[in-house]
């Protein structure tokens, strides 16, 4: 999802000189094939956007795959990357890098001053290894690697997969399977009560176009809209996009993870680079597209 969207906005500005690998074609756990790639092609900027990722469930249940193949994938890249003498690299994390109980909104600052999310700790461990990396490699050899922290993300070419996917697709499809098929109520995990915030994938593709021409410190950047909304405002939002008519029943014997997660994007804002997708109108985007699909 997001390494598509990065390329879309590259290509809007007319960049045709781009390489990129599927995980089919290169495995990026690999050492020797990352080093290989590196050598054969020694990009000048790289953005590594690609990670093992899934929601609540899939963080908890495949722990050891969280952390073992997200630290493989950035070591590798990162590595390879200052080997291979590219000029920049943008390592993109994750809002789960903040303390469990870190106040709101999340402040870059706030790193390591706290206890993780018991649920997603492996796969913040890894992403904050991501981070120090980077740092470090700054630090020792002078690379201009920078890092960022997108939110919460949705857009075209997202997981629909109920077993691993994130909050918001998993709802579009419940929703739409449920009306499709006329079932009286949908379960949702949870309380309702937790508070989470979204970003439209293009949207973080044009904070990364941004930083990459405006931003080369060491301290890593958090990606958002610095607004939020409950599960439940979430889940009925949905639920209206898609014209669905039925019940809401909420399994309160699920998880609901971090009470709140809210980005603080005053960094952001003052380099001068604001978000422009509205939530309802990008979500009412995404399923417009979600349907077609399943109808195709």
């Amino acid at each position: 999802m997001v390494g598509s969207a990065i390329v879309r906005r590259l290509q809007k500005d007319g960049y045709s000189n781009i390489v990129t690998r599927t995980s089919k074609e290169l495995d990026l756990k690999e050492q020797a094939d990352v080093r290989d790639f590196f050598k054969a092609e020694k990009p000048d900027v790289v953005v590594l956007a690609a990670a093992k990722v899934g929601g609540i469930h899939a963080n908890n249940v495949y722990r050891a795959q969280f952390l073992y193949e997200n630290l493989m994938i950035e070591s590798n890249v990162i590595h390879s990357a200052h080997e291979s003498g590219t000029k920049k690299l943008l390592f993109l994390g994750s809002s789960c890098i903040y303390p469990k109980m870190a106040p709101q909104p999340l402040k870059e600052e706030t790193l390591l001053s706290g206890f993780l999310e018991q649920t997603n700790e492996p796969y913040a461990i890894a992403k904050i290894a991501g981070i120090k990396l980077a740092e470090s490699y700054r630090r020792q050899y002078g690379s201009n690697f920078i890092s960022a922290m997108p939110t919460n993300l949705y857009g075209p070419n997202d997981n629909y997969d109920l077993n691993n996917s994130h909050v918001l697709p998993a709802l579009i499809r419940k929703f739409h399977t449920a009306k499709e098929s006329g079932a009286p109520s949908v379960e949702v995990w949870g309380t309702g009560s937790p508070m989470r915030e979204f970003l439209h994938v293009d949207d973080l593709a044009d904070a990364c176009y941004f930083l990459l021409q405006n931003y080369d410190e060491e301290m890593f950047v958090n990606i958002g809209t610095g607004e939020d909304l409950t599960i439940k405002a979430l889940a009925e939002m949905i639920k209206e996009i898609v014209g669905y008519t039925g019940e809401l029943k909420w399994n309160t014997d699920k998880p609901d993870g971090t009470p709140r997660k809210l980005m603080d994007v005053s960094r952001l804002h003052n380099l001068g680079w604001k978000h422009r997708i509205g939530l309802r109108e990008g979500i009412a985007a995404v399923y417009a597209e979600f349907a077609k699909q399943q109808v195709a």
